[in-house]
């Protein structure tokens, strides 16, 4: 009885189960609209339905409400254009399925049963089709179970229409050549690349004028992004720590709790292999000792794996009467037979752990900043409802730094600004986060940090004073100039080339580059540049105080014999032939909408869109 009892139990929680998966395929049933509408929109000979409307927008507005995980109400519905968008896709659908109509276009009884009876949402609890689930299920929804047929019978003839006007497409030849050459084609270059030291005079060093002019006149170099001006108070568990010093009973108390960690016995790391019989291990000992077979290997023919003899690092008391011999060797070795709990056994040492003490003095001071932390964590934590209560009075920042033992500072804040406090992650949450007029709120951080912030100003942009900045615009400007005298040697030496000249010393060559290959001691564009050169060509590309003349020495087409490129042309044929059916279908069902005309009822639309969103 009781047994019946749980098989129904367990068949109610599987329909239950199964109730969800139609509830978010099919959408919720829906009652009546009021009046007499039943279709919000008619194109040609087809109605969309005011339930299949309602059904597909509810799912569409819970799939932005869950992304967003928060509510989305009807206003930011339709200035995001949901409802115009599921609108679009009922219609492009009821266009198809008014020509499926028109065209005589339908499939059979056993298709609609073949694809029913693999819905993984009618299976019951062995897997097979549980007709009761089903029409259970459907009812449950609002579905009545020839409806839902005809669905699926629409929606496979559907999918052969669509297949019929999407397949066998054709890529151009022009396009897909065009796009391998542009993807597989190589390059070969060669390269001089120039340093300082290829300089014969040196940088020279700049007037205070240069200076000053190089500092007007670089873009963006020394223009600092818009600041935060930021007070905030804070307290780290180590700061509070270094004040709680804990009591010498405490330490030896915590030690006392971890002398198993502190005071180790003597141990070995012992493997063992239990026989049937003592007869069997000592066959086993025989064969060891002739050298007839390893240890490993008597384990093998057992169908032994290292987890089923491996008994990790034991003491004397593990092993009980098996201690004496195992713990004799002095070194790795075998030992045995011997009693073991499960029978005879062959035991293999295979290292030797001695006895080790930790004093009290040696771990104290590690000891005593540990209890000294958690006395700070437990501190602050305990301090959190005192500073809420405090800021709640009316309690500013600076009035917390003098009661408590928050610290307070300034900072002005932007993204990749330098400073201590924002390499918590928790400050530069809360640092982006706070707004003009925000009340400070005290927050304690993962590692125990409390923390409270205020925004005093907003700075905009603003250029860094030359005086803030003199030591970066010299290095700079070192930088500019090196670059332009190197660049100088480089066009010299390309000015060269022309005339039967090579590139000179230290030339380094690459061949069959791609567009994004990295060249290791080139500066970064020269692949790039490669491929706008023609064969022969030269450039002088600069980069980080360094130039680099570069010769385009060879092109090389797409190799269909190499691998990667029968790869590439194979994806980008996909992907083309993909595209190129996506856009034959969208632009085939535009044209049925065109032919057959679209009529709303905003009645109808109107009464769906308060239903969803209220």
């Amino acid at each position: 009885m009781a047994n019946g009892v749980g098989k129904k139990a367990g068949r109610v929680v599987v329909w239950i189960l199964l109730s969800l998966l139609i509830v978010g395929l099919a959408g919720f049933g829906i009652g009546s609209f009021g009046g007499s509408a039943s279709a919000v929109a008619t194109i040609g000979n087809r109605d969309v339905t005011v339930q299949e409307y309602f059904r597909a927008l509810s799912n569409a507005i819970r799939a932005e409400q869950a992304a967003e995980g928060r509510a989305i109400g009807r206003a930011e519905a339709e200035a995001r254009g949901i409802p115009r968008f599921v609108q679009g896709q009922l219609a492009t659908q009821a266009a198809l399925d008014d020509e499926v109509d028109a065209l005589g276009i339908s499939v059979g009884d056993e298709r609609v049963g073949e694809q029913i009876l693999a819905e993984p949402g009618f299976q019951g609890p062995s897997g097979e089709f549980d007709r009761g689930a089903y029409e259970f299920l459907l009812r449950q929804n609002g579905w009545s179970v020839a409806r839902y047929e005809e669905d699926v019978r629409e929606e496979a003839s559907r999918t052969i229409l669509q297949g019929a006007v999407s397949s066998g497409v054709d890529v151009p030849a022009p396009l897909n050549d065009t796009l391998m050459t542009f993807f597989g084609e190589r390059r070969d270059v060669a390269w001089r690349r120039y340093t300082a030291d290829d300089l014969t005079v040196p940088v020279p060093d700049p007037t205070e004028e240069e200076l000053r002019a190089f500092h007007e006149t670089a873009e963006g170099l020394y223009t600092l992004p818009e600041t935060k001006r930021i007070t905030y108070v804070m307290l780290r568990p180590e700061e509070l720590a270094a004040t709680l010093e804990p009591t010498e009973e405490a330490i030896e108390t915590l030690y006392q709790d971890r002398i198993d960690t502190y005071v180790l016995p003597e141990r070995r790391l012992v493997e063992r292999i239990v026989f049937e019989d003592q007869a069997a291990a000592e066959s086993a000992a025989a064969r060891l000792d002739a050298g007839d077979v390893t240890f490993s290997e008597i384990a093998a023919e057992r169908n032994l794996a290292l987890a089923d003899i491996d008994l990790g690092d034991v003491t004397a008391e593990d092993l009980d009467g098996a201690a004496e011999p195992i713990f004799a060797l002095a070194t790795p070795g075998v030992t045995g037979p011997l009693e073991s709990p499960f029978g005879p056994a062959l035991y293999r040492v295979n290292g030797v752990l001695n006895a080790s003490t930790t004093t009290l003095d040696e771990v104290r001071d590690e000891l005593s900043r540990e209890l000294s932390m958690e006395r700070a964590r437990r501190a602050l934590a305990d301090m959190v409802t005192d500073v809420d209560d405090r800021l709640a009075a009316g309690a500013t920042l600076e009035d917390l730094a003098e009661e408590t033992e928050l610290r307070i500072a300034e900072i002005d804040y932007y993204p990749g600004v330098e400073a201590e406090v924002v390499g918590y992650e928790g400050f530069r949450e809360a640092a982006e986060a706070v707004e003009d007029g925000d009340f400070p709120e005290i927050t304690e951080m993962e590692d125990g940090t409390l923390l409270a912030v205020r925004l005093d100003e907003i700075v905009p942009p603003r250029r860094q004073a030359f005086d803030d900045v003199r030591v970066e615009v010299e290095e700079d400007w070192r930088a500019a100039e090196t670059v332009a005298l190197l660049t100088e040697l480089a066009e010299s030496a390309e000015a060269t080339l022309s005339v039967g000249g090579g590139l000179g010393g230290g030339v380094q060559t690459a061949e069959g580059i791609g567009r994004d290959a990295v060249l290791e001691g080139a500066p970064e564009g020269v692949a790039a540049r490669a491929f706008e050169m023609e064969e022969g060509d030269t450039a002088v590309i600069p980069g980080d105080r360094t130039v680099a003349l570069v010769q385009l020495t060879g092109i090389s087409p797409p190799d269909p014999e190499d691998q990667s490129t029968a790869f590439l042309a194979e994806a980008l044929g996909g992907q083309l032939r993909q595209s190129f059916s996506s856009d034959i279908l969208q632009l085939y069902t535009r044209a049925l909408l065109a032919e057959k005309g679209i009529r709303f009822n905003e009645t109808s639309l109107n009464a769906v869109h308060t239903q969803v969103f209220n």
